[in-house]
């Protein structure tokens, strides 16, 4: 478990992060990523850890607002589903805290950071959950 305080004590975070021995858990490389992660919660303040994880009746809610917005836009019916589809997607990318861009290299995303930092240990490391506080909200 980690945790990171940002803003002088505004946004506090923390974040659990499982790998499966304790000498990976000791490591610069384990500490790191899950300072990495917390800072990351901070500042991008994901909803969820994964797409999987959104509740379906989010997911068709925003798919229904994506609708009537094509409805609206005028263009062609036959090409409002892939529309659709990537507004979703956008969504997730936006919303799920594994595949929106890290904060600290936007050209990789934090699944991808935390699949790199998994390799070079040689363990399984898995974001277990997370909780953003923010003073005021």
């Amino acid at each position: 478990i980690g945790s990171y305080i940002h803003m002088g004590g505004k946004i506090g975070v923390l974040v659990e992060v499982n790998c499966e021995t304790d000498f990976v858990a000791r490591t610069d490389a384990f500490q790191a990523l899950v300072r990495d992660v917390a800072m990351h919660v901070a500042a991008a303040s994901p909803v969820a850890i994964r797409r999987e994880d959104f509740p379906a009746d989010l997911v068709e809610r925003e798919r229904a607002v994506y609708r009537e917005q094509m409805r609206e836009s005028g263009k062609p019916e036959h090409i409002w589903d892939k529309i659709v589809d990537g507004k979703v997607d956008k969504f997730y990318s936006e919303q799920a805290l594994l595949e929106q861009p890290f904060v600290k290299n936007p050209d990789q995303t934090v699944g991808q950071m935390i699949t790199e930092v998994s390799a070079k240990t040689g363990e399984k490391i898995e974001v277990r959950r997370f909780t953003r506080f923010a003073l005021g909200e």
